[in-house]
């Protein structure tokens, strides 16, 4: 994994956020309110309702359809949004329709991100969990360039604790691993700030199992946040071991990024099945997603008032066995 790849525009794409789950199933044609946008999400079910939440590092409860931020920022993931208000009205909204866990980062911006957060939403809410990284140096938009130097990702924690008004960041995730710093160097400079009541927990980003393992060795680690969708499966690997050993796994690109395999984009090859339930092509990607594993916590992110919405009914809909696997072929 380069620092190109985790260049591309589509890095996390429409963070969709969720609402608490509510009811066990969803009979025949349902109409569901998510703030003032009414969906209709038919289908016969008869599976049980997806878990609504998930036990992040064992102690933190988080409901599993978070808010990726990163989209809340200028173009090229650079400086601050065009209209910010508009941003903040956003990340209440996410809030005020269930959503406590909200997934950042220092390069975001660089730092307007994590400014943005602490200006809509501090003092913030008993069980809001904002997951941040670091590790990522950010020379120009659209450039992403991996540090992991000890030195740099402690001040790198001490600056978002800062700029997040915070005491100790609940979730802090390595954004990478920098191929010219072991990652048990990087690690522990986390650990270190772990043990000093900076971060209470510590997660990978862009990670292979092996490298997972080796982490496991410095600290425990409770979450990984790789790519993952519907037509990208790349990381099946990565989330398997999440499964067995109960980690949190955050699918970056959750609807396919911004590039030609977005699933927001008309023609793509979900539409005909999204018909088929009466919602669109990205809320049934969501809500695949919700279904293939309890440790799944996807980030889906927009700049829209009416998409967070719209991404908030996609937590409502239930497939059959049957028809789930015939939305992942």
């Amino acid at each position: 994994m380069d620092a190109i790849e985790l260049g591309e525009p589509d890095r996390i794409l429409h963070v969709m956020t969720r609402r608490k789950f509510l009811g066990t199933t969803i009979a025949g044609s349902a109409t569901v309110l998510a703030g003032t946008v009414f969906q209709k999400l038919a289908s016969a079910v008869t599976t049980p309702a997806t878990q609504s939440t998930f036990q992040l590092g064992g102690d933190l409860s988080v409901n599993r359809l978070g808010f990726g931020a990163m989209r809340l920022t200028g173009q090229g993931i650079w400086g601050w949004p065009p209209d910010r208000e508009n941003a903040k009205k956003v990340l209440r909204r996410a809030l005020d329709l269930g959503v406590n866990l909200i997934d950042t980062a220092d390069a975001y911006g660089p730092e307007t991100d994590e400014l943005l957060i602490a200006e809509a939403l501090h003092p913030y809410p008993k069980g809001l969990v904002i997951a941040t990284k670091g590790g990522i140096t950010r020379p120009g938009p659209g450039q992403w360039v991996p540090n992991g130097r000890p030195d740099y990702l402690s001040q790198c924690v001490d600056k978002s604790l800062k700029r997040l008004k915070l005491d100790r960041i609940d979730l802090y995730q390595l954004h990478t691993v920098d191929r010219k710093v072991p990652i048990e160097e990087s690690l522990g400079a986390l650990k270190a700030a772990q043990d000093a009541g900076r971060i209470r927990h510590v997660g990978l980003s862009n990670v292979t199992t092996q490298e997972i393992d080796r982490a496991k060795k410095i600290l425990p680690i409770v979450s990984i946040q790789n790519r993952y969708n519907i037509t990208d499966r790349e990381s099946e690997d990565v989330l398997t071991y999440c499964d067995r050993e109960k980690m949190g796994f955050l699918p970056w690109a959750p609807v396919g990024g911004s590039g030609r395999s977005s699933l927001t984009k008309s023609g793509n090859p979900l539409e005909a099945e999204a018909k088929r339930y009466n919602v669109n092509a990205v809320q049934l990607a969501l809500a695949w997603l919700l279904q293939k594993s309890p440790v799944m916590l996807p980030i889906p992110g927009t700049s829209s008032l009416k998409h967070l919405e719209e991404n908030m009914a996609a937590a409502k809909l239930q497939l059959t066995p049957d028809d789930w696997k015939r939305v992942a072929a």
